[in-house]
């Protein structure tokens, strides 16, 4: 028996999607025993791709009813369909491609794309479990609009939702009730998401700093809402501390989140539409630690952060995978440590890092923040993605100063805002802000292992001088590139007096210029 070839993906083979996607209408009908789901594709061929290419649309799982394109039904010598791939070899520059697929949510069991939880249907995309709903370009940097109109039985599936805001409901007249929803801001696929369930709902609702009204309201399995409060107000919280540090405000008029006790991560930031496990969500004075409020606390301002960075600004790639979760992991730090008592947050976030990060780093699954090749990318929601990503960002913060990263962040939006880009983008963004060279710093993203500091420090009573010398030990990586480079380290420096007291600190003039390395 012949063992099939492993397919590696490889960053450096990235091309452009030979087709972009401007509009998707979905329609998604929830029978007994199955969902129907009718597609809408408005494409365009992409000017960045190479020429000429064929359509090709990723599916895992679909019953393929019918094909259309441009209005008139796809004979079967137009196009090839396999059990993945979906190619339409001759196609116009411009077209719409109507698809009619039938999915088995019911024994969905990988809780990826559509599935069935005990109260209903739901979600999960990321990374590439959009195409088991139906036939599309399962690529992040394929960014599009969505209207999403749902069909369901009003008894059994009450709360009909998608990403958005709602744009209109009504009755089928048989038992049937069906939900609009419109995204206006474009998105990869991996963020689309959708529940129809019977669930309990606690509503409030946030005036943002420029004064607008957003809707808030956060869904539970039935007889649950009393554990809701404290999600609720830490997403408020959140919205209010994102205006603050960085001046992000909500841009939708509906936020919601979703907790379900079937879900395969912690929580998952759909714009406007979060879905997490109830781990995250559920907190009472009875049945919770103060631990589990601060946890609580931190994921729901981490998926509330993702609005920006993460869904506005999104990832060209899944090899930049930290472009939006190691930043996010830095911004839901510092929001814990601004919440609670910065000093104790440091401190565990710094044993998390040494327990787990540490020792991924030193074995055999050691990679780079971020990775040249992958086979399965979810195989890389590790650590080191988001740990040693987030520390990453934090090393830029302390190079900068809090002023010079809120420069670099603003402009980073203003570049990027409705783009797919990648870590390089983000740092240039940073240096440009601030005028600063951070091309050596790049070794952070590309080189595996932790490096080690030795320390030594000597003082001159008489001259009061203090000579602080710092060596570093490069890490061996063979899976990374080879470089004689060090790593770009910034570090702190403070003396204390004899009365425990902070000294006046005056950097000697050859010193200066390495102060920072």
């Amino acid at each position: 028996m012949t063992t099939p070839a492993i397919k590696r993906v490889r960053r450096e083979d990235y091309a452009p999607p030979p087709f972009l996607v401007d509009q998707v209408a979905l329609e998604l009908d929830f029978r007994s025993g199955e969902v129907i789901v009718d597609s809408q594709l408005h494409l365009r061929r992409n000017p960045a791709a190479a020429p000429g290419q064929a359509l090709q649309l990723d599916g895992y799982g679909l019953q393929t009813i019918s094909l259309t394109l441009d209005g008139v039904p796809l004979s079967a010598d137009r196009y090839t369909c396999s059990d993945t791939l979906l190619c339409i070899a001759e196609v116009a520059d411009r077209l719409t491609l109507s698809t009619r697929t039938r999915i088995d949510a019911d024994h969905n069991s990988s809780l990826s794309g559509l599935y069935r939880s005990q109260n209903g249907y739901f979600t999960q995309c990321e990374a590439q479990g959009f195409r088991r709903i139906t036939w599309f370009p399962d690529r992040p940097d394929v960014m599009s609009t969505y209207s999403v109109t749902l069909h369901a039985d009003r008894e059994n599936l009450p709360v009909l939702l998608a990403n958005g805001n709602p744009v209109g409901s009504g009755e089928h007249g048989d038992g049937r009730h069906w939900a609009k929803w419109h995204d206006p801001f474009p998105k990869p696929c991996y963020l689309f998401a959708v529940v129809a369930a019977r669930l309990d709902v606690l509503r409030d609702d946030f005036v943002t700093a420029d004064g607008r009204r957003v809707q808030l309201a956060l869904y539970v399995e039935p007889g649950k809402s009393d554990q809701c409060a404290h999600a609720l107000d830490a997403l408020k919280r959140a919205m209010r501390w994102d205006e603050q540090v960085f001046g992000l405000t909500c841009d939708l008029d509906h936020y919601m989140i979703v907790a379900v006790s079937d879900f395969n991560m912690g929580a998952m930031e759909n714009k406007g539409l979060n879905i997490f496990n109830t781990k995250y969500v559920l907190a009472r004075p009875d049945t919770a630690t103060d631990v589990d409020y601060e946890n609580v606390d931190r994921v729901v301002a981490h998926e509330y952060f993702h609005n920006w960075t993460g869904n506005r600004v999104t990832c060209r790639d899944w090899f930049q995978l930290s472009l939006k979760e190691g930043l996010t992991v830095f911004r839901d730090q510092e929001f814990t440590a601004d919440t609670h008592n910065r000093a104790l947050a440091r401190i565990r976030d710094v044993r998390t890092l040494r327990a787990v990060q540490f020792p991924e780093d030193a074995g055999p699954m050691a990679h780079p923040v971020r990775p040249e090749a992958y086979v399965e990318i979810n195989n890389f929601y590790t650590s080191t993605v988001y740990e040693k990503g987030a520390e990453v960002v934090r090393m830029i913060h302390t190079l900068l100063g809090e002023a010079g990263f809120r420069r670099g962040m603003d402009l980073y939006f203003a570049r990027h805002d409705g783009q797919a880009v990648t870590c390089d983008d983000f740092v240039a963004a940073m240096a440009n802000a601030c005028g600063v060279d951070l091309q050596q710093f790049m070794r952070w993203y590309d080189h595996a292992g932790t490096p080690r500091i030795r320390v030594r420090g000597n003082y001159d009573a008489e001259q009061r001088r203090y000579v602080l010398a710092l060596t570093q030990e490069r890490p061996s990586a063979p899976a990374t590139p080879a470089s004689d480079l060090p790593f770009h380290i910034p570090v702190a420096v403070g003396l204390c007096g004899s009365d425990g007291h902070d000294l006046p600190l005056v950097l000697a003039a050859e010193l200066a210029g390495h102060s920072a390395n």
